[in-house]
This record gives C-alpha cells, structure tokens and sequence, in this order.
C-alpha cells in the first residue's frame, strides 16, 4: 500500500516521526512526564476492567485510578484490600505494575530496546540517562561526572536489569522456606514469596495476605529479609553500577555513592535509636516487649519511614514524637535513581555540607576529598523548596476536605509525596473521592520528582546575556 505523502514527498509516518524526536529533544521532561502519565492511565483501565475484580465487578474510576498510580508509583498506600479485592489477572497488573514503576518507564523501554535491538541510539541512551540523572531534563551543560556518562548507558541498563532479577530472587529463596513453615501449600507460598520480594525491592509495601505481617511480627528473619530488600531497592542503580565496577577498591567509589551508602546507614541508625526512645513503655506499640522484639521493631519501621511502607503497627497509635520522626525520615526518602522516593539523601547530604561549610568559612562545600559546585546547592534548595511546598499546600487542602487531625493528614501527605505507602489510617475505603484524587496526585507529582516537574513547567528557558549589578540583603 502506498504510503501517504505531504507536498514535500515526505511521508506523515517520517514527519511524525520527526516531529517526535524535536519534542524530546526540546522538551525532555515534559516527554518523561507524558509517558509516565499515560503509564499510569493504562494501568488504571487495567484495574477497572471486570477480570481485574476478585468480585467480577468493575472497579469504581477513582479507586482504579489511586490504585493504579499508587501501583506504578510504588508508593503502597491502598484505598481496596489489596489480598482480597484483585482476582489472580489484578493481582498480575499490581506485580507488573511495581516493576515498571520501580525500574522506570524510561529506563524499562530502553532495556526492551537493548534486548530487541542490541544496541541503544542516542535518543534512547538519553531517555536512560534523565532517568539516572535527574539534572539531565534541564537544558544547558550537565557535567556527566555527576551520574552515568552516555557511553555507559548500556552498561547501567544491564546493570539494572541484572541487579533486578538477582535482587529478587534472593529475596524469594530467602522468604520462601520461612513462608512454608507457616504451613502454605509449595504453591501458593511461592506466590506469597515472589509478592514479598517484589514489594520489598521496589519499596511498594503492598502485602499479599489479609493477615499482612501479622504472622512474622516477632520474626528475626523474615523481617530483616524484608529490611535488606527495602535497603538494596533504595541505594538506586547508578550505586550499583559503580559497585560493580570496583567493588573491592572504595577509594574509586563516586562521591555519589559515597554519600549515598554513608547517609543512608545513618538515617538508618539515628532513625532506629529515635523510635527505641521515644516509643519505650509504650504499651500501644512495642514499648513493653522485651528489649530484642523493641530493637527489632524500631530498626524496621526506620528502614521502612524511608520509603520501605510495611507496618508492624497501627501507626496511629504511635507517639506524636514518633510520628514527626517518621515524617522526617519519609521526606528525606532513599537513593537518587531508586526505587524510594523522597528528596532523597544526597540532598540531605548536599544542605548539611553547605551548612558546615558556611560554619566553617569555606567558599566551597567538600566532602570525602572532592568539592561540590555551587550549582548542585542551587539544584538540593530548589527540590527541597518545592517538595516542601507541595506537601504543606496538600496538607492544607485535604484538612479543609476531611476534617481529620494534622498529624494524620500531614503524615499520609508526606507519605504519598515520598512514595513510602505508611499511613495513619487516614488513606482508607470511606475517604472522600476529592481526597483520594489529591493524594493520587501527590503521589504521581513526588515519583517524577520536583526538579522534572520544574523543568517541564517553564515555558522556555533563555541564555542571559548579561550580568545585573550585586547586592546583598539581609539574610538570618
């Protein structure tokens, strides 16, 4: 059949696809964002539809629609039982869902590309790489030492992939014997196993059963398994990537993964001593168990407040000092390029370091031998600024909606912006349908991230010619 031609001879096919290739290279964030959104609308159809149904009814749209951002954004928060509300087709959405939403949509069709094709063109190494780089969308010089040089794209995909599947089945040999004991058929604690593990690395925090963690809750193992797969899911694949390579050799360690594995440990310690203290004697959470279950439990809710969302606890029964730890360890979130969410830890890192700096005297802020640019301060100010901003204007939002206490509604909202899925109890069946939206919102807009989203708002973006004159106001 003849393909159709414009008054040029071109075909519409070329021009389409010409036209494409000029929008992702003019606007490559605004393109992130339209993919990841359609993504999210697919998946939403999935779950509507009456074979996603454990029921055979079709899912109500707003319910559909939280689940299925909350799914792809791998945050865990839940509006429908998740064990019992999908039949066996939902339930294969929600695993396929999280692995997407984990890896990247950018990232995953770029691995399908290098396995279809055996090699990776420019525009797909580049749709990778913002996905490694969140610095990428921005137009203008992005010093590449930063993240993933282009020429090691195919590298890193590889790397994820492998990562990915090693990862996870670690996980699923380690859950699975401890699962038969509980007296599951071979079956279905393979199911349960491959849930758990999935959950885990992709720090979704979905659980399989109705009875959740409630059979493991005074479980060494089955809870530091979950606590190891939460942990290597939010270091982010570039860290692998560069663990790979010299695994045996720190000092050729990027300061990225240095900052990254050093800040993330300690959140981990100070989070899991903070919530020893503060919840001990405590009779509503594990504040008179015995000083090993109080340890146990304390380390696990810090690993999971950083974006891990399993509960041991009805949270809300927590301390109100508890609950602010919580929020703090939620908004810091886990590794850039991760399966967490969050502001993420290097740009904790990147603030403290600025802070000591300015202490100290220094014009320039240094960490582990290496200097950091000013402009990587400018970049952790504005993703902390705005991420703070959306979570309060939600906040205030859903309070004049709902009516519910702050340090609930905060939580939830912290929550949903970091992709962690903890809750309080105010994400639930009976919450308003404008809330549901809003919170699907926050979810979707904390998993593309405040710099992308600051990138795909700006009309355009211009070179300034010139130098204004300096002046300095009063500052503290």
């Amino acid at each position: 059949m003849a393909q159709l031609r414009t008054s040029d001879g071109s075909t519409f096919l070329s021009r389409s696809r010409d036209s494409l290739d000029r929008f992702t290279g003019s606007y490559p964030a605004r393109f992130a964002i339209m993919v990841f959104a359609a993504m999210n609308l697919l998946f939403m159809l999935l779950f509507m539809t009456p074979w996603a149904s454990a029921t055979g009814e079709p899912t109500g749209p707003v319910d559909a629609f939280f689940q299925a951002v909350s799914v792809v954004c791998v945050t865990g928060l839940t509006v429908v039982d998740m064990s019992t509300h999908w039949s066996p087709f939902g339930n294969a959405v929600v695993l396929l869902g999280v692995q997407v939403g984990g890896i990247g949509v950018l990232t995953l069709a770029s691995i399908l590309g290098l396995t279809v094709a055996r090699k990776l063109g420019l525009r797909q190494k580049l749709m990778a790489a913002s996905d490694s780089n969140p610095s990428r969308v921005r137009k203008g010089v992005v010093k590449e030492g930063q993240a993933i040089r282009l020429g090691e794209v195919g590298g890193l995909l590889r790397t994820v992939a492998l990562s990915v599947l090693v990862f996870e089945a670690a996980l699923i040999v380690l859950l699975y014997p401890r699962i038969l004991l509980e007296g599951k058929n071979p079956l279905q604690a393979l199911y349960e196993a491959t849930y758990w593990s999935f959950m885990a690395f992709t720090n979704s925090g979905f659980v399989p059963t109705p009875e959740g963690l409630d059979p493991y809750a005074t479980d060494p193992w089955f809870l530091i398994v979950l606590v190891l797969g939460v942990f290597t899911g939010s270091l982010g694949f570039p860290v692998y990537f560069v663990l790979l390579r010299h695994l045996g050799r720190p000092r050729q360690w990027s300061l990225h993964v240095k900052l990254t594995i050093s800040v993330s440990l300690l959140l981990f310690l100070l989070g899991g001593l903070s919530f020893l203290v503060l919840e001990w004697g405590n009779p509503d959470s594990w504040g008179t168990d015995g000083f090993g279950q109080q340890l146990l439990h304390a380390f696990f809710l810090s690993s999971m407040a950083r974006s891990g969302g399993f509960a041991l606890e009805d949270l809300g029964l927590l301390h109100n000092s508890s609950l602010l730890v919580t929020d703090m360890l939620m908004f810091v979130g886990g590794g850039s390029a991760s399966t967490a969410g969050g502001i993420k830890v290097t740009t904790l890192a990147i603030l403290f370091l600025a802070a000591i700096a300015e202490a100290r005297g220094r014009k320039s802020m240094e960490a582990f031998g290496r200097r950091i640019p000013s402009d990587v301060l400018r970049l952790a100010v504005s993703v902390t600024l705005w991420s703070a901003t959306i979570v309060a204007g939600v906040t205030i939002v859903l309070l004049e909606i709902t009516g519910a206490p702050l340090s609930f509604v905060l939580f939830d909202v912290i929550s949903a912006f970091a992709t962690v899925g903890l809750s309080t109890g105010f994400t639930h069946p009976g919450l308003e349908d404008p809330a549901k939206i809003i919170l699907a919102i926050t979810m979707f807009v904390g998993r593309i991230g405040s710099v992308t989203l600051a990138a795909a708002l700006a009309a355009s973006q211009t070179t300034q010619l010139f130098t204004r004159p300096e002046e300095r106001p009063i500052v503290g």
